[in-house]
């Protein structure tokens, strides 16, 4: 297995009513909304791009990882290959050039390519960063993406008796890509855009505030990262986060093991523990 060296570039979100969903991001997040394939849209600005096609709500139809060039792209598709990985031909992305996607074992489905993005877009820094989901099966979707994907443990969340409850998984130096959350069943659970200031932080919630967006969990800082954070729900009830000062790591940092508790989730006092 190699290591994957990825960024998380855009997502693909299902609404009921994606016309309005799309609106809602072009507000809040400083978004320019184009039409896409199949009656989509597509939402794009400085460092962040969402997708918003008709479906269920809270559907995350694809997470699509920016690998560093396009021999990356050929690389990964021959090294999956070799282990026997179902490689799918990917649907509809902001990517151009090759595109490969695989699907975990929940049916989360991960689309692969290589873009070069400038920082274009209006409004205050916030670049999509990483994404988390919901699993009834948090052994067997961990296996999947640090043996298959490549992806490296920052940190797990243990309850007393041993048991992962959750996992930050990384494909670079930064912390996480990716959060893996032992929940009732399989769910996406929040997508994160990183400021990179605290300041900014602030400047985000004052925004959301003009908008009469509530912050429905923070500020407050994270254990696992030491991340500061803020966040909010869209129309659909999806998460959104704003984080600054995520924690950089070594390529050879061990996995540490944090307790299951409200502090881990929020050093400063109240966490959501998801069951």
């Amino acid at each position: 297995m190699g290591n994957l060296f990825a960024q998380l570039d855009h997502l693909s979100i299902g609404s009921p009513d994606p016309e309005a969903l799309a609106s809602f991001y072009a507000e809040a997040l400083n978004l320019d909304i184009s039409k896409g394939p199949q009656g989509s849209f597509e939402c794009t600005g400085r460092e962040r791009r969402v997708m918003i096609s008709a479906g269920e709500r809270g559907q995350l139809y694809f997470a699509a990882l920016n690998l560093p060039s396009p021999q990356a792209v050929g690389e990964l598709r021959a090294r999956l290959t070799d282990e026997g990985v179902d490689i799918e031909s990917a649907p509809p992305s902001l990517f151009e050039g090759e595109t490969l996607s695989v699907v975990d074992p929940d049916g989360n489905r991960l689309v692969f390519g290589h873009a070069t993005r400038q920082d274009a877009g209006v409004g205050m820094t916030a670049r999509l960063q990483h994404f988390a989901v919901g699993t009834a099966n948090i052994e067997e979707i961990l296996a999947f993406y640090q043996r298959v994907i490549g992806l490296r443990t920052s940190d797990v969340i243990c309850s007393e008796d041993g048991k992962v409850r959750t996992a930050f998984l990384r494909a670079g130096d930064e912390h996480h890509i990716l959060a893996v959350f032992l929940a009732p069943k399989h769910s996406f659970d929040h997508h994160c855009y990183e400021a990179g200031d605290w300041n900014l932080i602030r400047d985000w919630a004052d925004h959301f505030g003009e908008l009469d967006v509530p912050l429905d969990w923070g500020p407050g800082r994270h254990g696992p990262g030491n991340n500061l954070f803020i966040m909010i729900r869209d129309p659909d009830r999806n998460w959104l986060e704003i984080s600054a000062e995520l924690e950089l790591v070594a390529h050879d940092k061990p996995t540490g093991k944090w307790p299951y508790c409200e502090k881990t989730g929020n050093h400063w006092g109240v966490a959501y523990l998801r069951s």
